[in-house]
């Protein structure tokens, strides 16, 4: 099994929260997750008690399925059953909006990162930020 090391995780985690300071968002959670869905880093700059699981769901729903949240959500629009069965499959764990992105080497998904504390859209901008600073390619 490949997966995102705890200093690509640290790196990914202190760009995303850096890019967002600079492009004055909200406080942003990041949850850092390797290919199996495992927690491997986590950082919280504050927001309510939900932010985490928002962005582990993000981030989960991303690595399960192989494919950014964002795709997740456009996936729901066009298939909203097959979205709702995918969502209560997991628990409820699965959240298809934007701001899960893969963490790919070449082809091989190496985990994913998932953002929440400001717009969807700004949270997919800091997650791509860390995963390419961490010398990994962003897949959204």
């Amino acid at each position: 099994m490949a997966g995102i090391t705890w200093e690509q995780a640290k790196k990914i985690i202190d760009v995303a929260l850096a890019t967002g300071k600079k492009k004055k968002m909200n406080p942003l959670t990041v949850a850092v997750l390797d290919d199996g869905g495992n927690l491997v880093a986590f950082a919280k700059e504050g927001g309510g008690p939900l932010r985490e699981a928002v962005c582990r769901g993000k981030a989960w729903g991303a690595v399960g399925m192989g494919r950014s949240s964002r795709a997740l959500g456009q996936m729901g629009e066009e298939r909203p059953m097959f979205m709702q069965a995918l969502i209560d499959a997991s628990g409820g764990r699965v959240v298809p909006v934007p701001g899960g992105v893969l963490a790919m080497k070449g082809r091989t998904v190496m985990g994913a990162v998932g953002v929440s504390g400001d717009t969807s859209d700004n949270d997919e901008i800091c997650a791509i930020a860390g995963i390419e600073a961490a010398g990994l390619k962003s897949k959204v």
